[in-house]
């Protein structure tokens, strides 16, 4: 199976890091979008089968995601919001009255850990176990249900990453590996996506969700080159990447 999903972060006006989008561009991203996929998103909490799948989500819980929700639901379109839960609130969050507006529009409302580490696939065992099991339940506890989505935050994923939130109880886990294909571990369905940075196109951002190969191809050789300047530089590689993005 394959589903083609889009990861956005902030919709903001000018002046957010290079994974921020203006809301005007993202309004020129969903109308091409439309034209090209003619169909609307589906949930990753019930894929199904027949045309191949395609999703949007949006990573940290940031203020404007009630801003995007409402746009996606003036075209009957359903989003995933991954919250960091410990961020709840603070200045340029969400805070509950957003999250529970997100969902009473319909969108999917998931987990993007407790506090957003670094390194999420350096993590201990008994660290990803609690980084996905709070978050898993202050979101229950504020929603008044239970949650069974998240996505992995930092990109770092690996096979313990992906078995701990197994093991808390998401059955979909959203990675930033720019790969079309869907897998599983432990019961939980793994699906990649297409990252959307603040020069992404109109167009590009239509090629991914339609699942265009070139578009994909571009990213994942992006991805690969990022890969092997982390490995490289270990540790310091978040501290040298968030001074960058500040820049930016």
């Amino acid at each position: 199976m394959k589903a083609h999903t889009l990861m956005y972060h902030d919709v903001v006006d000018p002046g957010g890091d290079v994974y921020s989008v203006t809301p005007g561009r993202f309004r020129e991203h969903l109308d091409a979008i439309e034209r090209a996929v003619g169909r609307p998103p589906q949930r990753g909490d019930a894929l199904s089968g027949g045309a191949t799948p395609w999703m949007i989500t949006f990573d940290d819980g940031g203020a404007s995601g009630l801003a995007a929700g409402e746009e996606l639901a003036r075209r009957s379109w359903v989003g995933h919001f991954f919250i960091v839960t410990d961020w709840v609130g603070r200045p340029e969050y969400m805070d509950w009255n957003g999250i529970r507006a997100l969902a009473q529009m319909g969108h999917v409302i998931g987990s993007h850990s407790c506090s957003h580490p670094d390194r999420m696939a350096a993590c201990s065992v008994e660290q990803l176990l609690d980084e996905w099991s709070r978050s898993f339940d202050v979101l229950a506890e504020g929603l008044g249900g239970s949650v069974s989505t998240a996505s992995v935050p930092g990109g770092l994923y690996s096979k313990e990453v992906g078995r701990a939130a197994a093991a808390a109880g998401y059955t979909t886990l959203f990675t930033s590996l720019p790969s079309q294909g869907v897998d599983s571990i432990d019961g939980c369905t793994l699906v990649g996506r297409y990252a959307i940075r603040r020069d992404t196109t109109a167009a590009q951002a239509a090629a991914a969700a339609s699942g265009r190969p070139l578009a994909w191809a571009r990213q994942r050789a992006a991805w690969a080159l990022r890969g092997a300047v982390k490995s490289v530089a270990g540790q310091r590689y978040e501290s040298m990447r968030r001074a960058l993005l500040a820049r930016r």
